[in-house]
């Protein structure tokens, strides 16, 4: 049976979607905006630090389902411009600094809020 994740410490979804899914061992983590959960506004920043605020996001949701980032398999990137890959990639680094998961990486045309990034990711949690 599947389980809806929901915390408070990432921000709520501003549309007819889960923060997260867990289906058996398996978690789905929704793309995640650079959105502060205290605000509920977009950071403002560089596009590294909105990097940082995605990832941070995301593991508050993977927590509510017993995982960390260490429990990641995949992640797609969503970036406004491709230019802003290498600040991303530096930023995003450092919360994989072992076994980094597999990873896509894509521009989009345009993204909710207007934001330059967006990152959802998969994790696979250890069975007890």
């Amino acid at each position: 049976m599947n389980k809806t994740l929901s915390t408070l410490n990432a921000p709520a979804a501003i549309g007819p979607y889960a923060q997260g899914v867990q289906a058996g061992n398996m978690v789905f983590v929704s793309g995640q905006l650079p959105i502060v959960p205290a605000t509920g506004e977009l950071h403002t920043g560089t596009v590294g630090e909105m990097t940082c605020q995605s990832m941070n996001n995301i593991a508050a949701i993977l927590a509510e389902a017993g995982c960390t980032l260490a429990d990641v398999v995949k992640t797609t990137i969503f970036l406004k411009d491709l230019n802003d890959f290498a600040e991303v990639n530096a930023a995003y680094a450092t919360f994989f600094p072992q076994n980094p998961p597999a990873r896509a990486c894509v521009q989009v045309a345009k993204l909710p809020k207007d934001a330059r990034v967006e990152i959802e990711a998969i994790a696979v949690r250890a069975l007890p």
